[in-house]
């Protein structure tokens, strides 16, 4: 794992270039402690710093080419690259290391920019073409690894593995954009391709962009889901539990393999579970394992993953965390966040007890649920959309006085609401689902001028034409698969976790999320995909032997931090400094009554439903008040 970062431009010379990308690793540093470089020609400067995972005695980048024609920097993993090295040594290619970074330059130097078509890995990479004086860049298929850049209005091309490195390089503008933060409040996750700041943008999972020695930018996608086909079951259920079982051997054995030493996150949970068993069953030695604990009983797992550590016989370790440290500690996280979140606290303090550890890679069951239909939605956005026809023909005064009844009430009642104005199919009901604040609160948050933006924006997801042109001939557990993996998995889980992980130079991997394993998945038959009465039944079914049962059929639980408890003791200095007068004055997208309402009304009430609301508004508050880094 690497953070990598460049500038492209004919306005600047090399010093200054050199200077703005030295500036934007070290402030990337943290993914990559192990080693640096950089390289400029032309227009083009590079660099990376590294965190040696294949080969740490190689693997030096920028790597160039043995005719001095491309050169590298690469973020990620390559699965399958013993597999590429064999297939382009076979062609000729010739190889002094035994790192995934070597086989992906000669894998530009064979195919050009369709080698993504290629990789079975997390990856975001640029490749310097010296002759054709042109940028190649891509982002893995389902967004595990990040890639920003900056195209400014002159001839500057800025583009790094994270925000605040990009905002390091002294070349772009900190300003937020106000229409970045409506998104916020309606997602609590700013969607791809905008960033919470402006002139910045978040290239999209699965996409590519090439630069020009100008700055001149393009984007193409390069994946998309598999075309939908009605496949009628041709194997009974227990041939597809095996060959099920099969493909998660496989991604877990692709997923494991490294030349540093390699753990799991374990919360008790069955994904979690399902990966570190599988991992036991196919590593040398017991298998270490963390997990957060907590003081407060009725949020702690800390027995369903003793219970699961032991099935499977690996060294457990337990962090212990409290609101008190949390608060000490709430500065140098902010510190961390590219862009505002309300979640990912827990991956950063389990990542950092991986690392104290002992282990340099971790794997997570992240992903589970949206593949194998774990979430609520797999069930109610269809039901519901069978209904949608129905209440269309109701008439149009008494849906208005519906909707407006159901505003009056609480949060889910104003979901609801939401719904029902707005929806008229599955891809516009799931295209809502996600929505943590109704529109009508959304609204009343933000500043005239934001909210102008905001209405001028719409109350649906930006990505809804897209998903509804690539999803055509999907079912509807396909449809809502895919809005889960796309939006909420990528825009937040996957964004989180490659944030707070790398703070702490660690490599973590999510083999549910395998580009491999979710094509195999996609077009296996509907019936054996997704059981109503059982959900996850498939993913229970083929780790049965491994899995205590115990595990397998509990309830599934959200993994939740104390906050609601914490939030009115420790938490609460933060809080009411955060909804200041003096820190909304430096949110002028936001109505500073409006904001601090929401804080009023949970620290005086005794309802902890709204906690995650009041939760994450404040963190976007506390993260345009963080203290600029100097350039």
């Amino acid at each position: 794992m690497c953070g990598i970062a460049g500038v492209i431009s004919l306005g600047l010379d090399d010093r200054r270039r050199e200077d703005a990308v030295r500036r934007m690793v070290a402030r990337e540093r943290p993914r990559g402690p192990d080693d640096d470089g950089y390289v400029s020609d032309g227009p083009a400067t590079l660099g990376m710093c590294r965190l040696a995972i294949f080969d740490p005695a190689h693997g030096h980048q920028p790597m160039v080419s043995a005719d001095g024609r491309f050169h590298l920097i690469f973020n990620g993993a390559i699965y399958n690259f013993r597999e590429l090295r064999a297939r382009l040594a076979g062609g000729g290619a010739v190889f002094h290391t035994e790192c995934d970074t070597e086989v992906l330059l000669a894998a530009y130097t064979r195919w050009g920019d369709d080698c993504v078509q290629h990789l079975r890995g997390m990856f975001a990479f640029a490749v310097w073409d010296r002759s054709a004086q042109r940028l190649f860049a891509a982002r893995d298929a389902l967004g595990i690894k990040p890639l920003y850049y900056a195209p400014r209005g002159d001839d500057t091309f800025v583009f790094a593995s994270e925000l605040n490195a990009l905002l390091a390089s002294g070349l772009i503008s900190r300003e937020i954009d106000p229409v970045a933060v409506g998104d916020f409040l309606a997602w609590f996750a700013v969607p791809a391709p905008r960033t919470i700041y402006r002139g910045i943008a978040n290239l999209p999972p699965g996409h590519a962009l090439s630069v020009d020695r100008a700055g001149q930018c393009r984007v193409q996608k390069w994946w998309r889901l598999p075309a939908a086909t009605r496949v009628a079951p041709r194997k009974d259920q227990a041939t597809f539990t095996c060959e099920l079982r099969a493909q998660l051997e496989d991604t877990i054995r692709a997923h494991r393999l490294a030349d540093v030493p390699v753990g799991a996150f374990l919360s008790g949970g069955l994904d979690s579970t399902a990966v570190a068993a599988l991992m036991s069953r196919t590593g040398a030695g017991p298998l270490k394992t963390f997990s957060l604990v907590f003081n407060e009983a009725e949020y702690s797992e800390a027995a369903q993953a003793r219970l699961a550590a032991r099935a499977i016989g690996a060294e457990h370790h337990e962090e212990v965390l409290t609101g008190e440290r949390v608060a000490a500690e709430m500065p140098r996280i902010l510190a961390q966040f590219d862009q505002p979140t309300g979640d990912g606290i827990n991956t950063y303090y389990v990542s950092r007890a991986a690392r104290a550890g002992g282990v340099k890679v971790a794997l997570s069951g992240l992903g589970g649920d949206e593949l194998f239909g774990g979430y609520p939605s797999f069930l109610d956005m269809p039901r519901l959309a069978r209904w949608i026809p129905l209440w269309r023909q109701v008439p149009g005064r008494f849906r208005l006085q519906i909707v407006q009844l159901l505003r009056r009430r609480g949060a889910r009642a104003r979901k609801l609401a939401d719904f029902l104005n707005s929806a008229r199919d599955l891809h516009e009901l799931c295209a809502l689902r996600r929505r943590v604040l109704s529109e009508s609160a959304r609204l009343d948050l933000l500043a005239p001028e934001a909210r102008r933006l905001a209405e001028r924006q719409g109350s649906t997801h930006p990505m809804l034409d897209d998903f509804v042109f690539e999803l055509i001939g999907a079912d509807p557990i396909q449809i809502v698969s895919a809005w889960e993996m796309r939006t909420y998995m990528s825009d937040v889980l996957l964004r989180d976790s490659d944030v707070f992980s790398m703070a702490n130079s660690l490599e973590l991997r999510v083999p549910f999320v395998d580009r491999a394993l979710v094509e195999w998945w996609w077009n296996q038959p509907r019936e054996f995909r997704f059981n109503a009465a059982r959900p996850k039944a498939a993913l229970a079914d083929a780790v049965a032997d491994c899995v205590p049962a115990e595990i397998r059929t509990r309830r599934k639980r959200g993994f939740t931090l104390p906050f609601p408890l914490w939030m009115r003791r420790e938490l609460r200095p933060f809080l009411a400094e955060t909804f200041s007068d003096a820190s909304l004055a430096r949110c002028p997208w936001l109505d500073p009554a409006a904001s601090q309402r929401e804080w009023t009304a949970f620290d005086r009430g005794r309802d902890n439903h709204n906690w995650g609301r009041v939760w994450t508004l404040a963190i976007l508050i506390a993260f345009a008040n963080r203290p600029e880094e100097r350039a």
